[in-house]
């Protein structure tokens, strides 16, 4: 993606089935399990950058000793200082003689995570700040195990102040942080609530000490816990969280917008945000993986038992489209095979652009993730070019003998042309998230192969989305245009992106998308303008509801207008002026309907079409307009 949007975070559990031991003379190490989250949680770095955090609760512990531990990093390769931070303590306990590696009990009893059960997070900020506090794991305390509550998530809530306004009615003090913080209370409340009623039971029983104990731990029902609290939330998420009394869970969202996935043997359970990571890091098959279904919990419970329980009734399933076209990674095989499909779906536009000219069009894309897209494009070009030369050869020999000359004319000519003219400075880009240097620096994040293209040709560059039009406008079309090409295409695997997002994505400040700007300038272009007031007044009684109703009024806003009218004004905005070159520049973008058919099972569109799968994106949709109608700054929820 040539744009930096902050986006979903990651979520890793692992959760040892055997005694320590067995994992010690197995694979020679008593910290297979911690050093399978970082494996888990190093597979999924790209899913957040901002943070990290591990956790991992011991078990069976004397009372007295600490069983539940945390570690949180938000500097600079937050999961590497981590990791080396805490296995340079274990390897200075080993060198000291108070861990003897091949007693697994002397580790677990010094080394804080050696442990049956871990938790990871990799953040991308989307709310909170960038402060440790925002940091996953969140950790509520309490002196009764089953009370101890780890959380990480990758998830938005669009009603995060109704939530800790029901928290203040119950006479609590929440902290207004982050939804994270809102779910966390609320979840506690809930654990507390199960915890005080089993309590009861048990004491009315006449019941005390470990036995009481062993039986209080053991009747919390997480799915129960979560089925209370998940009541009102409203959003995306997928859930990890670990309680003191060694019960672990995965929840994700009713609709099923973020992603979750799970596997077990007769080793561990291991859950992360992604397929392909669990496929490698634990040597599986794709079919070995599981989704969590929507509005379900896979539970562990502390005895072994593993089960999934569903804690809210699911809705129209309505994955994540931006997960395939962008964040997961693309080595899921699922994944791959759609990427390729949504750049097959450009073929008919761009050969429109090129004025099917491909012997003097070159093909090429924008690193990194978009590259899978353009071998998708060019198998589709073949393809048809195989099919014309077939369909030509025929014809030719039904009209005598085919001579040299004539099969160099028919075979040789107008095939698809691919190159590599894009790199990306990987160290630059890091080194210009500082605002103050990146609109001076950004024509240098990336690099061009030079003498390839000539005046002669059209270049034509894939690339995942255009958000704000930003990076096309001040770096990705100046340095193309330094080759000094006829036609500078630059085609996008996802459609118009118009609406904001409140699910997990931060593209919430819709007067930034550069199809909104591109869509108001029409408007006063044309006359319309009187249509803006309009859509707000409509913004501002809406969101004057008790509730809002599954409408979008910022849809009329688009309504005047094709989307190639849309993409042609795009085009006038982004293409840069005074630089020398006198080409001419398109940008076309991926259909609705080649969309849906690339993405059969992920329908998660409503930011391109502005069909929300829950009332709060409805709410979200009508205050971002409202915020950019009053210049107001910030996320609108």
């Amino acid at each position: 993606m040539s744009e930096r949007i902050t986006h979903e975070c990651g979520i890793a559990l692992v959760r040892l089935k055997k005694p320590l031991a067995y994992y010690q003379e197995k694979y020679g190490t008593p910290l297979w399990g911690f050093s399978q989250l970082f494996l888990l949680m190093e597979k999924q770095h790209n899913r957040g950058q901002d943070g990290a955090g591990a956790a991992c609760v011991k078990f069976d512990v004397p009372p007295g000793e600490p069983y539940m531990f945390r570690e949180r990093n938000v500097e600079s390769n937050p999961l590497d200082k981590i990791f080396q931070s805490l296995l340079a303590r274990y390897h200075q306990l080993v060198a000291d003689g108070t861990v003897h590696p091949e007693f697994p009990e002397t580790a677990k009893k010094h080394f804080d995570f050696c442990g049956e059960l871990y938790l990871g997070h990799l953040r991308y900020g989307t709310s909170g700040g960038y402060n440790l506090s925002a940091c996953h794991p969140y950790f509520r305390r309490s002196p009764w195990p089953a009370r101890n509550l780890m959380l990480a998530g990758n998830f938005n809530l669009t009603n995060t102040a109704a939530l800790n306004q029901s928290l203040i009615t119950l006479g609590q003090h929440p902290i207004f942080a982050t939804d994270t913080q809102a779910i966390l209370e609320q979840i506690g409340h809930c654990l507390d609530n199960e915890h005080e009623e089993i309590y009861r039971a048990l004491k009315a029983e006449n019941l005390a000490g470990p036995e009481l104990s062993r039986r209080l731990n053991a009747g919390v029902q997480p799915a129960r816990v979560l089925g209370s609290a998940a009541t009102e939330w409203d959003g995306g998420y997928s859930l990890v969280g670990a309680l003191g009394n060694g019960d672990a869970f995965v929840a994700r969202d009713p609709s099923g917008i973020r992603p979750a996935h799970w596997f077990e043997n007769d080793e561990v359970v291991a859950v992360a945000s992604e397929r392909a990571p669990l496929c490698t890091v634990f040597d599986l098959e794709p079919g070995e993986v599981r989704e969590v279904e929507p509005g379900c919990a896979v539970v562990m419970k502390r005895d072994g038992a593993v089960r999934t329980e569903r804690f809210r009734p699911a809705l129209p399933k309505t994955q994540c489209s931006f997960e395939r076209i962008y964040f997961s990674r693309g080595n899921d095989a699922d994944i791959y095979r759609e990427r390729k499909a949504l750049g097959a779906g450009l073929a008919d536009q761009i050969l429109r652009a090129t004025g099917g000219d491909l012997e003097h069009t070159i093909l090429s894309f924008i690193p990194n993730t978009s590259e899978v897209a353009y071998y998708g494009l060019m198998s589709e070009l073949r393809q048809r070019r195989r099919t014309e030369v077939k369909e030509a050869l025929l014809a030719a020999s039904k009209k005598g003998p085919l001579d040299d000359a004539l099969l160099d004319d028919l075979i040789m000519r107008n095939w698809p042309r691919g190159e590599k003219l894009v790199s990306k400075d990987v160290k630059l880009r890091t080194f210009i998230s500082q605002e103050k240097w990146r609109n001076n620096l950004a024509s240098h994040v990336y690099d061009i192969t030079y003498g390839v293209v000539t005046p002669q040709d059209s270049l034509v560059c894939i690339d995942d989305s255009i958000v704000r039009g930003t990076t096309l406008r001040r770096s990705i079309l100046r340095i193309l245009a330094r080759l000094n090409p006829r036609k500078i295409v630059i085609a996008s695997t996802a459609p118009q992106i118009r609406y904001p997002d409140c699910y997990g994505i931060d593209m919430s400040e819709i007067g930034k998308f550069i199809a909104f700007e591109a869509a108001i300038a029409l408007l006063k272009e044309r006359g319309q303008g009187g249509l803006i007031e309009e859509v707000y007044r409509s913004c501002c009684e809406e969101l004057a509801k008790p509730a809002a109703e599954p409408v979008n009024h910022i849809r009329r806003i688009y309504e005047p207008f094709t989307a190639e009218e849309i993409s042609r004004r795009i085009t006038e905005l982004v293409t840069p002026r005074k630089n020398g070159w006198h080409g001419e520049v398109e940008i076309v973008f991926q259909s609705i309907e080649s969309l849906h058919r690339a993405l059969p099972h992920h329908t998660g569109d409503w930011y391109f079409t502005g069909k929300y799968p829950t009332p709060g994106g409805y709410r979200v949709v009508h205050q971002a307009f409202v915020n950019y109608f009053e210049k107001a700054e910030g996320r609108s929820y």
